[in-house]
């Protein structure tokens, strides 16, 4: 019913920037009754929350680690989701995945989400 392709992925210095986007295929889902979230998970280490924004967008929630330099966004019409890094740190470096639940609200859990991308490389050099 969802099929998650995430994009903007690459290799970036330390401090510079990088947008993702998370294109979500729908059928028979309203993206307007989805929340979404970012995650990542790096070599050895287990997947983590990174963001999370709620149907209307008027909801989010970030990870310590990365508050006041991620910031997630949703573009309902167009069935995408964004994570606009900045000040990036080589600790960033991992595969960050998009995921979707089938309530609109805010989740940081991974077992809440129930639609999952395949991840985009995101490459942070010192």
């Amino acid at each position: 019913q969802v099929q998650l392709v995430e994009s903007g992925g690459g290799l970036v210095q330390a401090g510079g920037s990088l947008r993702l986007s998370c294109a979500a295929s729908l059928r028979s889902v309203s993206s307007y009754t989805l929340g979404w979230g970012w995650f990542r998970q790096a070599p050895g280490n287990e997947r983590e929350f990174v963001a999370s924004i709620s149907w209307s967008g008027e909801g989010t929630a970030y990870a310590e680690s990365v508050k006041g330099r991620f910031t997630i966004s949703r573009d309902n019409a167009k069935n995408t989701v964004y994570l606009q890094m900045n000040s990036l740190k080589p600790e960033d470096t991992a595969v960050y995945t998009c995921a979707a639940a089938n309530f609109g609200g805010v989740f940081t859990t991974n077992s809440t989400y129930i639609y999952w991308g395949q991840g985009t490389q995101v490459t942070v050099s010192s």
